[in-house]
């Protein structure tokens, strides 16, 4: 299990999605690390604010899962998220729509169920989203959704196939000419970033093989016999319990990249049937100009073959007389 640091939560911050497999994996993280819980929520805050509207709720859902899944450990996490947990609900109310809030106002209900907060602080929260429908705060929101329509709007009359948006919106296949050079770009580093990929981890692999086997045969749980081995085990088990759900998690993450750069080269590769469906367009158009231009060529050569050579001409102006002048012509003599 790696090292607390801001910058590592940072970075799993930034790589967490919306899968459960991934929340869960982060949730297990932080909480090993339940010692820096007041660093933990203060960059969770931080970053919350910083992230894409799409992925805000998720923020919620593994800050419900800390707080939930850390209780049995100790009142750090929920002590702490307390404190923001009123700004964050009602910044995430403020930046999402009503789809989103219904979702928020479900999970204080079972936090109110569970006994998680106090029922005037989890009221407290509920008004928080209550608040963000105000006028002037709605308004706001109004404006925003009707830019991002227009944007929307603007990619769907470019892209008649829906089926993956965000992709093709970065990528799509009638701006080859444009495209073509940053979507290699992508996906050699996507090809790079794969070297690295969790299922390439020898290191990892070799700790998980060399868990002992109390900690995955339950039969074997008879054989302690006293407390003391008893906590050990239970160490080791927690330890190797974080060790596969973060080492899942990396490999569910590589499974989506790899996703991610099928459609890619998917996508590469019918641009590039594009471009060269254009191309051999155009090089049949030059291909008529050419033998266009060869035949005027090959029809001014014989035109000119046929002219009479003017050189051959006698020289008629040798014998003649040179014409009188203008005074030789009005002269009196």
């Amino acid at each position: 299990m790696s090292s607390f640091s801001e910058s590592a939560l940072e970075k799993k911050l930034s790589e967490l999605s919306n899968s459960q497999q991934s929340v869960q994996t982060l949730s297990l993280w932080i909480i090993h690390h339940r010692k820096h819980s007041g660093s933990i929520v203060r960059v969770w805050h931080r970053e919350l604010k910083k992230a894409k509207t799409s992925r805000k709720l998720t923020f919620l859902y593994l800050a419900n899962d800390v707080i939930q899944n850390s209780k049995k450990k100790g009142p750090e996490f929920t002590r702490d998220f307390e404190g923001v947990l009123v700004d964050a609900c009602s910044h995430v109310a403020r930046e999402t729509d009503d789809s989103c809030k219904k979702h928020m106002e479900r999970l204080l209900n079972i936090w109110q169920e569970r006994n998680l907060y106090r029922a005037d602080f989890i009221q407290q929260l509920k008004l928080a989203i209550e608040d963000s429908n105000s006028p002037r705060q709605r308004n706001t929101a109004d404006e925003k959704k009707s830019l991002k329509r227009s944007f929307q709007k603007v990619q769907e009359e470019e892209e008649e196939d829906d089926d993956d948006d965000d992709y093709r919106a970065h990528y799509s296949p009638r701006e080859t000419d444009a495209t073509g050079p940053q979507l290699t770009e992508d996906l050699v580093k996507a090809l790079q970033d794969l070297e690295n990929a969790a299922s390439g981890d020898a290191a990892v692999r070799q700790k998980i093989a060399s868990l002992p086997q109390e900690v995955q045969d339950v039969s074997l749980l008879e054989k302690i016999t006293d407390k003391e081995a008893a906590d050990k085990l239970s160490k080791t088990v927690d330890e190797a319990c974080l060790l596969l759900a973060e080492y899942n998690g990396r490999l569910a993450a590589e499974l989506e990249d790899r996703r991610q750069l099928a459609r890619m080269l998917t996508e590469y590769i019918r641009s590039q049937k594009e471009a060269l469906s254009e191309r051999e367009k155009k090089l049949e158009e030059y291909k008529q100009k050419l033998a266009r231009v060869t035949q005027v060529r090959k029809e001014l050569k014989s035109h000119i073959q046929s002219l009479p050579d003017l050189s051959l001409l006698p020289n008629v102006t040798g014998g003649l007389a040179p014409l009188p002048s203008a005074g030789d012509l009005f002269s009196t003599d």
